[in-house]
This record gives C-alpha cells, structure tokens and sequence, in this order.
C-alpha cells in the first residue's frame, strides 16, 4: 500500500534539527575549519537546510557571496562532506550524524524572476486598472 505523500510539510522536529544543522554547517564555513582553497576564498552563504523525515539526510542550500563560483564550491563541498559531517556531528547532538548533500540555492533566481514579472508591462497594465479609453467588450472587461 502506497503512502500518501504528507501535505503538512516538515515537522517542527525537523526544521528545528534543519536549522541546528545549518548554522552548524555556517560556524564550520565561516571559521574556516576546513582546508580547502575553494572553500576557503569564498564567502559561503547556507540560507536553508532541509531534512529528511528520518533525519538521516540533510540537503544544504547554499551560494558563495555574489553568486560566484556556484559549480566549484558545491564541488569543494562535496569533496569535504566527510569533514563538514564529522563537524556538524560535533555540534549537533543526534542519535546520527546526517549525510550531507549540497544544492545550489535558487532562491534568489526565483526572486529575480517574480520581480522581472511584476515589473512586466502586462501586469503593470492590469495593476493600473481599466483603459478609459479602451473600448468595452462584450465581457465587461
């Protein structure tokens, strides 16, 4: 019997863990713990980690400062998940240590992309309201 996919979202457990995940995953970053020059000449932002419901699996969200570099860094990181495991396992106390995967962040391309729209010629004709001088059609718009 198939599971029904949970419309609730994360639980409170596993955005609480999420979160104590990330900032462990930015202290280790930001403090530069980890010997890597990829790592170590970029600034590296981790806006979200989301976490599986077993807690097993911890997807890291991240972008270098000024979206730089995205594919070298996401590979530093890959290389040095080991590390960042071991150190996120220091910080964070759970029964396991989560495996760590790193995904670029695209927040703000989404962003980018929402404002492009709301800027749009068409939604700001339809913001504005009807044309007094556009004729009626048979629909009343």
């Amino acid at each position: 019997m198939a599971q029904k996919p949970s419309q609730t979202g994360p639980s409170q457990r596993q955005q609480r863990v999420a979160e104590l995940v990330r900032h462990a995953i930015a202290e280790v970053l930001q403090r530069g713990d980890i010997q890597d020059p990829v790592l170590n000449s970029h600034v590296i932002t981790v806006p979200e980690v989301r976490m599986s419901p077993d807690l097993k699996i911890a997807t890291a969200y991240v972008m270098p400062l000024g979206g730089q570099d995205e594919t070298p860094v996401i590979q530093a990181l890959e290389r040095n998940k080991k590390v960042l495991r071991q150190e996120v396992a220091r910080r964070v106390n759970l029964k396991f240590a989560p495996d760590l995967r790193f995904r670029r962040d695209e927040t703000f391309d989404e962003a980018s992309r929402i404002d492009a729209l709301l800027r749009s010629e068409k939604v700001q004709r339809d913001l504005s309201g009807p044309d007094p001088d556009e004729p009626e059609t048979e629909s009343g718009h």
